[in-house]
Order: structure tokens, then sequence, then C-alpha cells
């Protein structure tokens, strides 16, 4: 049976959505973060020598990495689904996604949440106006324009089609949904229907249910993105 190791508030959400709506048999072992760091514990790399998560053990394999798993998991059980037919458009457009979301789109999301935070506690307050002022001028002139311009940029996306890859939803939607649902309370999709509607259709399947009744809601503003 595939052991998924899951940490709470996390991007494993996305691996049992996916097993979910392969309808892929898995167990869960649960791993609950530092209440003073908000890191992983320890207990995870004595499973992976990063300690991080999500990993999933399918016999003697052990995968790390949201992308290596997705494609393990529809290489290994998808029978050609969650996936268009190489070579088409609809294929680039999911090889695409499937990359950008890690790739391009998280490390900003996590340069926000670090820059977010470097003038608040444990920080010495005397130096809190100084990191204070630094995370303002770096928000001001990198991170914001840098996040509006992905997000006018997928939105752009969806309005050409209904799901990343094209007509019909895939696993790079799957690859998606974090950070889009990392970045909502920031970012607000107000604007950007496209996006809104997207993810409304994405919270609406059974599949994404069921996985979030089993490993529990993400808290982005809790939790390490």
């Amino acid at each position: 049976m595939i052991i998924v190791h899951h940490l709470d508030h996390s991007r494993s959400n996305r691996v049992l959505f996916l097993l979910e709506e392969l309808g892929v048999t898995y167990d869960i072992k649960s791993y609950g973060r530092d209440a003073q760091t908000l890191l992983a514990p320890r207990e995870l790399k004595q499973i992976h020598p990063l300690g991080k998560s999500p990993v999933v053990e399918d016999g003697v394999n052990r995968i790390a990495e949201s992308g290596a798993i997705i494609t393990y998991l529809i290489e290994t059980y998808g029978q050609g689904r969650l996936q268009p037919k190489p070579g088409t458009v609809e294929w680039r457009n999911y090889q695409y996604f499937l990359h950008y979301a890690e790739g391009s789109l998280m490390p900003l999301l996590l340069m926000s949440l670090v820059f977010s935070r470097i003038s608040k506690p444990p920080a010495p307050w005397l130096l809190r106006p100084v990191a204070k002022a630094i995370e303002m001028a770096v928000k001001k002139k990198l991170l914001d324009p840098q996040t509006r311009t992905h997000f006018d940029f997928i939105e752009s996306e969806l309005k050409h089609r209904p799901w990343f890859a094209g007509a019909e939803f895939s696993a790079a939607d799957v690859q998606m949904s974090y950070p889009i649902e990392a970045a909502e309370s920031r970012v607000g999709y107000d604007e950007r229907p496209a996006i809104q509607d997207w993810l409304k259709r994405i919270r609406a399947k059974p599949s994404y249910q069921k996985a979030v009744a089993r490993g529990g809601p993400a808290s982005f503003n809790a939790g390490e993105i």
C-alpha cells in the first residue's frame, strides 16, 4: 500500500488530492509542525535527508518532491488518465504548469512569506524598524510587481481555457492548486474572475473534499508555504 508522509498545512495535501482522484488506496503517516518554528519535525529526516514533506513510499520506491511524486503516480496508476496525449499543445501546457508551480511561482510566494516575517519576533526590537524598512522596500520594488505579473499571467491563461492543460482537468491542476490557494489571502482574486472560478471548481471536486477530510485543511497563514 502507498504511504504518504503528510505534514500538516503543507504541499502534501495535493498528493492526497491526486490519490483520491485516481481512486488509489493509500495510508497517511501524519506529522505536526513545531509550535515555535512552524517547521517540520525531526522525525521526517528519518524518511528523507532533507526532512521535508511530501514523501511517498510505494513498496521499495520512495519518492520526494511534489512534481516527481505526481509524475510517478500518473505513470504508475494513471492508466492514461489526468494527462493529455504527448506531443499535443495540451501536453506542452501540462508539462509547463507541472514545473511552473514549484519552479517559478512557489519561490516567489516563499520569498514574500520570509520578508513578511523579518521585522517580527524573534527579531530584536531595536532592529525591527530597520527590518521593517527593508521589508517594505523589497515588497514595493520587487515582490508586489512580480506577484502581479505572475497572477495576471495565470488569469490570462485561464481565460483561454477552463483548466491549465486545456479543456480537461489534469494533474497540472492538482499541482497548481497549492500555490493558488496559498496566495489567495495575500493576492485576492476579486479582480481575477478566471482564477476565482477555477478555484471554486477545484474545491467542488469530491476528490479534493475527500483529501481535505483525510489530511485536514491547510491553514496558509499559520504554516510554512
